[in-house]
């Protein structure tokens, strides 16, 4: 159901590679409530995915851009503005990639130069992004931008690795580029920090399906997935949510304020009693 949130409000999504992706979603929903925007991913993901055919759904175009490329950027504002017809109201950051991840080095063994890129693609390239932005004055005001995050930016999670550390500079980011915004331009800036979700990108981090089912036990609504998140996402767009900013938002289904659930608990006592049926605790 379509209530045009976003009528007339145009904008810049990235990092929307299959149906898979958050921002894939996103753009659908967007689309769904009147939005205009632009697509845009690195060459190699446009490549590698199928942006083209949500452009075609979505009646737009895709740029491509390196997010961690200022000149890229700089070019992406530019010719989205042109497409548009003017500045833009919104902006979706889902970008993230860590090579140690990839490559399978632990936390406590990190290729450092792996650790900068992880860094400059996940959460460095929210702050290109938001000065270009700023210098380029591409967004309108009361524009909203968000950026996509996880609860790792707040706790320890085995498996997520120097990704963690690039949520929570990501988040940082949003609350210092976030007074600036607002102050100067009444433009708000946001995390939404969602439940694990099966991407593309985030198959590699190690753990995953069992992370999925932990989180879904723990959670009081279950797990958000791609399409709740996308409505999430809108209303954040829309003018509903004028005088939120520099807040990271949990769209979680409740699992960031839990300690202990009674299905995790069930759970974990069916292991115990598996275990002592083979190892029996010895009575004292």
């Amino acid at each position: 159901m379509s209530y045009n949130l976003l009528k007339g409000k145009k904008g810049i999504i990235f990092g929307a590679l299959n149906s898979e992706s958050i921002a894939w979603n996103i753009a659908e929903r967007a689309y769904e409530e009147g939005a205009t925007f632009t697509l845009t991913n690195t060459a190699v993901a446009m490549r590698m995915g199928e942006t083209k055919q949500l452009a075609e759904k979505c009646n737009t175009e895709v740029i491509p851009a390196d997010a961690t490329n200022v000149e890229d950027l700089e070019n992406l504002f530019k010719k989205s503005m042109e497409i548009l017809g003017g500045k833009v109201d919104f902006i979706l950051h889902s970008i993230g990639m860590s090579p140690n991840v990839r490559k399978h080095r632990v936390y406590n063994d990190l290729d450092y130069n792996y650790l900068s890129k992880t860094l400059d693609i996940s959460a460095i390239s929210f702050h290109k992004v938001l000065q270009t932005a700023w210098k380029l004055d591409a967004i309108n005001e009361w524009g909203s931008i968000v950026a996509l995050s996880y609860v790792a930016a707040q706790r320890t999670f085995y498996g997520y690795n120097d990704m963690a550390d690039a949520k929570a500079l990501l988040e940082s980011i949003a609350r210092s580029f976030g007074y600036i915004y607002g102050r100067e331009r009444k433009v708000r800036i946001n995390t939404v920090s969602q439940s694990p979700t099966i991407t593309t990108a985030g198959s590699g981090v190690r753990g995953l399906g069992e992370l999925l089912d932990f989180s879904e036990r723990m959670s009081p609504l279950g797990n958000a997935d791609a399409e709740t998140c996308a409505d999430y996402c809108v209303t954040l767009f829309s003018d509903l949510t004028k005088k939120v900013t520099m807040q990271n938002l949990f769209h979680d289904g409740g699992f960031s304020s839990m300690g202990m659930s009674l299905r995790a608990m069930r759970q974990y006592e069916k292991g115990l009693e598996i275990g002592w049926g083979l190892n029996p605790p010895k009575k004292k």
